[in-house]
């Protein structure tokens, strides 16, 4: 199953080590979600990492974003293609890129941002399951 991923769930994940997080990790790493990524997204969640709070809370458990980087690279599939932009626009322009994607390969999006999150019923029209965690 094609899941895509907002830069809030990926820290979670791979900074945060969020108890929430641990049914995703899980069926990522037993293969049962496919973990859709562009370029853009690997870049936002690059400049994100350079955040002092979260530059501190990596450099508190001994990690480096080029690590993060590396366990995100392991664990997603790059989209090549940039998908066209979705009939469905977000309010927070940053948030489009996880929906032009999960709505072009109606996949699940996984986003605790609440511009996204008030786009369920939208969103379920275009096959696209919203959540803010796995379940």
């Amino acid at each position: 199953m094609p899941i895509v991923i907002d830069t809030n769930i990926a820290l979670d994940l791979l900074v945060f080590d969020d108890p929430a997080c641990v049914p995703l990790a899980a069926a990522l790493d037993a293969g049962e979600l496919r973990w859709l990524a562009t370029a853009a997204m690997r870049d936002e969640l690059a400049r994100v990492l350079g955040y002092p709070f979260i530059a501190a809370r990596l450099a508190q458990s001994g990690r480096d974003a080029e690590s993060v980087l590396d366990a995100f690279d392991r664990r997603v599939q790059p989209m090549s293609d940039v998908p066209a932009r979705a009939r469905c626009v977000c309010t927070d322009p940053d948030d489009q890129i996880f929906i032009d994607l999960a709505v072009a390969h109606r996949a699940r999006l996984l986003s605790k941002d609440r511009a996204v999150l008030t786009m369920r019923k939208r969103l379920a029209v275009w096959g696209v399951q919203t959540a803010a965690v796995l379940g």
